[in-house]
């Protein structure tokens, strides 16, 4: 029973964060609201984060052995996935803009749009130009490379197939934002895992 209320928790929170940020909702909100729209991303990030903290303590409530121990010969592919996610992390930290990812720089200059880098406009400078979504791409390595009982594991194949749709949204408003400009850097870059890149420096 406590497995099912833990994936019921994890979907519903899932869905919650991916409505409140769907293209539909934030139209009409922008319709209600006015100038005061700006504030939303902000709200959005308090939300998320208030709604997340009874989820992971419903979590770590679930007390049980592993099932898989990253150990022996398996522990330097466990660093090796730390140290890729920690390093997308850092790389997409470099070409993003906090405040904008934060809201605070739609409430004060009440710019807003779905890129959240300073300029709004496409870039494949740096990490951008390896793969489309960096921050995906570390939290992808970052949650499965921690020791797995049943809960976790779990919580991490909802969170996979949740990021992998978030993608695929966020895109989707991108490409309608953005046109072909768009979809040229989709073919040109990969989604999460730089294989284009490689590929391209190794020929």
């Amino acid at each position: 029973m406590e497995y099912f209320i833990l994936a019921v928790l994890w979907i519903t929170f899932c869905a919650m964060h991916s409505a409140l940020i769907s293209t539909t909702f934030t139209n009409i909100l922008k319709q209600k609201t006015g100038n005061a729209y700006r504030f939303h991303r902000l709200f959005y990030n308090i939300f998320s984060i208030v709604t997340l903290i009874p989820v992971v303590l419903y979590t770590l409530s679930i007390k049980q052995q592993p099932f898989f121990v990253w150990n022996g010969y398996l522990l330097p592919i466990k660093y090796i996935l730390m140290a890729a996610g920690i390093l997308f992390f850092i790389m997409g930290a470099q070409r993003y803009s906090f405040s904008q990812f934060a809201g605070i720089r739609q409430i004060r200059k009440g710019i807003d749009h779905n890129l959240i880098n300073k300029t709004g406009k496409l870039s494949s400078s740096g990490i951008l130009g390896a793969v489309r979504h960096p921050f995906y791409a570390g939290l992808f390595p970052l949650i499965w490379a921690r020791n797995l009982d049943m809960a976790f594991f779990i919580v991490n194949i909802i969170l996979s197939v949740y990021l992998i749709i978030g993608i695929i949204l966020e895109e989707c408003k991108l490409v309608l934002e953005f046109g072909d400009a768009y979809r040229e850097y989709q073919q040109k870059v990969s989604m999460l895992f730089p294989l284009k890149f490689i590929k391209a420096k190794l020929l």
